[in-house]
């Protein structure tokens, strides 16, 4: 921290030796080294905040940076999915004319015949016209 030599610190002694006296020099000399290690904490402290801090808006910085791909990346898929979305739509179309078919009409060759009547109906009657058991399906005897 600071450039001080041993033979500074012997003269630097050597003053308070004399200034503060031989009895309290111990008493000042411990005062002195405990402000020093709060100072070093205090230094310490403030440099991890300081670090924390760096690291806080480097962090903010790579999140905005994903953010800002996350983004990007999430547009460039809803125009490529619009796109191909657009393409099939125009590929399966419907022709712009659909052609109507009207499944209630006879064709046109059908006409001259009468409508169909359901056979089942009809199956008691045939059977005795033709001699037969309307149990058994035998001929009657």
């Amino acid at each position: 921290m600071f450039d001080v030599g041993f033979s500074e610190l012997v003269i630097i002694a050597l003053v308070a030796l004399v200034v503060i006296g031989p009895e309290r020099l111990p008493k000042v000399a411990r005062t002195v080294g405990v402000l020093l290690g709060r100072l070093q904490r205090y230094v310490s402290d403030v440099k991890s905040d300081i670090n924390r801090e760096i690291q806080l808006d480097e962090l903010k910085k790579m999140q905005e940076q994903l953010e800002g791909q996350a983004r990007e990346m999430q547009d460039s898929l809803s125009t490529q999915m619009r796109t191909v979305e657009e393409s099939l739509n125009h590929s399966i179309a419907p022709p712009e004319s659909p052609a109507v078919v009207n499944v209630t009409a006879q064709p046109a060759g059908l006409a001259e015949f009468p409508p169909l009547t359901d056979p089942v109906a009809h199956a008691p009657e045939q059977q005795l016209e033709l001699g037969l058991d309307s149990t058994s399906g035998k001929a009657a005897g």
